[in-house]
């Protein structure tokens, strides 16, 4: 290890620019001279070893005597899988524990040892599992190996899964939030490993286990009646696992009060929480309830707008529930996060493609992101026995992957699609597209079309270099059905998309609303200044631009949905704390 530290240290100095390919070549013939095969070298041993000489500021550290820009060169060149902080904050995703479902969707997975829709296999849900679905050990955990990884984790955002969120007990939920501010808090006061051990035994104290091998065995005949459709999801879950909350599962809003005080200036601040919920369960009570927990973004569950394909697929939601869904969403300054599933029972490729540009043209719709997924059979799923009875079958690959890149095509400059494809493991996947790259080769098709691409994931700097001069700010105005909204981008000359903000004029409001502000490129620490997007002012510019549109209009006021760790940002830019929101008078 040191003898490669060395050497990258050897060609910095140099005057060269090592690469990933170059440290590859470094680390092959340096095990070459090894001949025990476990003391050969590894990238993804490299980094650790050099943080912890870092930390510890070992002989070794003091001997390579790293500048502030090798050291940045070094941890630049060794992270792990860079596409993680490239949006410009680090995600840490956490699951909720097994529960009852309100609902019981034809498509749905039903995994008994997972919350209905997730699978034991899936990376997230592994880790949950390990760390007992505990809010805490999963957030502490994961900073851990981002941090491990080469990631800053000053920046968070928090994504809570496990269906739908208000099925859950009020309390539970309450606790489940303190727990993830409590972990950011204390990992950045150096206070988790300790609290974590305690957990750990608290856990297995309780009778709780996280072996996967155990939990499997134990839910084995259950999962078999699932399968076979000779009991359902929640009865299955009421026979394996322990429902009722532990006592110390349960939290008021107080304890949740404390730790959001303390995350405004903690080390590692969370700067957006999103939980996932259905149509018919976003009314004003649970969205006010929401962002007292300092919620700012929500998944909903649409899979479809056909009525005939809701209802074939036992969706439980109907068109007008979804609608009136968007509107509280953006009445109430929410990002809204939707998923759209295509190939669903009864679906066409035609259908599917006209329901989706209905949902980003449609002036009743118009989510800020998507989740584009394709229908994959589990064989946990009630859609099983009609695939067994020949009534569903997976679209043809080459058909799949022209609707998807019709679907990218047709998405304007201002929506976002997340994600195309599960972490569901092949093995597991009965008929459907099993292609990790799917959306890869969407992309692909995308470009080969040659026409103009406007959608926001293929425009992002993601982890580019760009300078901050090179930009201009577009703006862009659209209509929805209850308010007139301004897309503010920072975008080059090839119009990729280094930075964003989304203003919302209320149609029946005297203020306007900032919902979302947001810089791309990798993630930078707090306060700290560097070439590129980041903290080049960016944020500054859009927040000012907004207030500028706001004030033409005629608004009294424009309030910020702001996340709890990004509060000191907005005060900085004149903002005052109010009960839901920030604002700032015009």
């Amino acid at each position: 290890m040191n003898e490669a530290m060395e050497a990258i240290l050897r060609e910095l100095r140099a005057g060269g620019s090592p690469d990933a390919r170059w440290v590859d070549k470094l680390l092959r013939r340096l095990s070459a001279s090894q001949p025990d095969p476990s003391r050969r070298l590894a990238k993804k041993r490299l980094l650790p070893y050099y943080l912890a000489q870092k930390a510890n500021r070992t002989e070794a550290w003091r001997a390579w005597a790293p500048t502030d820009s090798e050291d940045d060169a070094i941890v630049a060149l060794l992270r792990a899988k860079p596409r993680r902080t490239a949006s410009g904050v680090a995600t840490v995703t956490v699951l909720m524990k097994p529960w009852p479902c309100a609902s019981d969707c034809l498509y749905c997975p039903s995994d008994v040892r997972m919350p209905k829709s997730y699978l034991a296999d899936e990376p997230a849900c592994q880790r949950a599992e390990h760390n007992f679905f505990d809010p805490y050990l999963q957030v502490a955990s994961r900073l851990r190996m981002l941090a491990d990884m080469g990631h800053n984790v000053d920046k968070v955002e928090l994504i809570v899964l496990g269906g739908t969120f208000s099925d859950y007990d009020e309390g539970y939920r309450t606790w489940f939030v303190a727990e993830l501010f409590r972990a950011l808090n204390d990992v950045g006061e150096g206070r988790a490993d300790e609290e974590c051990a305690l957990r750990r035994k608290a856990c297995a104290a309780a009778g709780m286990a996280n072996d996967p091998a155990v939990l499997a065995d134990a839910a084995r005949q259950a999962q078999a009646d699932v399968d076979a459709g000779r009991m359902g999801y929640n009865e299955a879950l009421a026979r394996t696992r322990r429902l009722a909350p532990l006592p110390f599962q349960s939290a008021g809003l107080a304890d949740l009060e404390r730790e959001h005080v303390r995350n405004e200036s903690a080390a590692s601040r969370a700067v957006g929480l999103v939980v996932e919920t259905r149509p018919d369960c976003v009314t004003r009570g649970h969205l006010t309830e929401l962002r007292r927990l300092g919620c700012t973004k929500v998944q909903v569950g649409l899979q479809s707008l056909t009525p005939r394909i809701l209802d074939a697929n036992a969706r439980g939601a109907t068109l007008e529930c979804i609608v009136r869904a968007f509107e509280l969403l953006r009445e109430y300054g929410f990002k809204s996060h939707v998923h759209f599933m295509t190939n669903l029972l009864g679906a066409t490729p035609e259908g599917d493609l006209g329901d989706f540009v209905a949902l980003v043209t449609d002036a009743r719709f118009l989510p800020d992101e998507v989740k584009l997924y394709p229908c994959a059979l589990v064989a946990s799923s009630a859609l099983m026995r009609h695939y067994e009875a020949g009534a569903w079958a997976p679209y043809e690959e080459g058909r799949l992957v022209a609707l998807l890149a019709e679907c990218v095509l047709a998405t304007p400059e201002h929506t976002r699609i997340s994600r195309m494809v599960r972490d569901i493991s092949s093995t597991d996947i009965v008929a459907g597209s099993k292609k990790t790259n799917l959306r890869q080769v969407v992309e692909r098709a995308v470009l080969a079309s040659g026409r103009p691409v406007r959608e926001m994931r293929m425009r992002e700097i993601a982890t580019s270099d760009v300078s901050p001069d090179g930009l201009r700010m577009d703006e862009l105005r659209y209509a929805t059905s209850n308010t007139d909204e301004a897309f503010l981008q920072w975008v080059d000359g090839a119009g990729r998309l280094a930075g964003f903000c989304r203003l919302s004029l209320p149609h029946l409001a005297a203020h306007a609303m900032i919902r979302e502000v947001h810089v791309y490129g990798r993630v930078s620490r707090l306060h700290e200044s560097k070439e590129g997007a980041q903290h080049a002012g960016l944020g500054r510019a859009l927040v000012e631009r907004a207030c500028e549109i706001a004030r033409a209009e005629g608004r009294a006021t424009v309030k910020v949905i702001s996340a709890v760790g990004t509060r000191e940002y907005y005060r900085g830019l004149g903002f005052s704390d109010g009960l839901l929101y920030q604002e700032r008078s015009l």
